[in-house]
């Protein structure tokens, strides 16, 4: 068992005098099941934090909800279609939805239609990865 934090997965060394992040040199980390995230802000930040998600058909973050730090945290989706639960409600959501929540509150996303991939987009503040 690796005795990391999520975050740990996504550090990297970066200059506040590169302002550019190239997206062909991100590095994503695998999660849940089908899931990934590619961490799209420079770990400098202290009061913003992007994520890109991609799901394959049927994945998701988990089959049980979690929690992450106490961040203002709002999904939006850019392509597909997710079902979004927070606290035990579910939102279905496609293309250009989004859905904002606490991080400390329980939440959980799975591609909804179990034959296409999704691509969400999270934004963070202040960042927990």
């Amino acid at each position: 068992m690796l005795r990391l934090n999520v975050g740990d997965l996504f550090a990297q060394t970066s200059s506040a005098a590169r302002p550019v992040l190239r997206f062909r040199d991100a590095k994503g980390v695998a999660f849940g099941e089908g899931a990934s995230k590619i961490k799209l802000t420079p770990p400098h930040f202290d009061h913003l934090e992007l994520l890109l998600g991609h799901f394959a058909p049927g994945g998701s973050t988990g089959v049980d909800p979690y929690t992450h730090g106490d961040s203002e945290e709002v999904l939006l989706v850019i392509e597909g279609a997710v079902e979004v639960t927070v606290d035990g409600e579910t939102h279905a959501l496609s293309s250009f939805d989004s859905v904002h929540y606490r991080s400390s509150r329980p939440h959980r996303v799975a591609e909804s239609t179990g034959t296409a991939e999704a691509r969400v987009l999270w934004a963070m503040s202040p960042p927990t990865y």
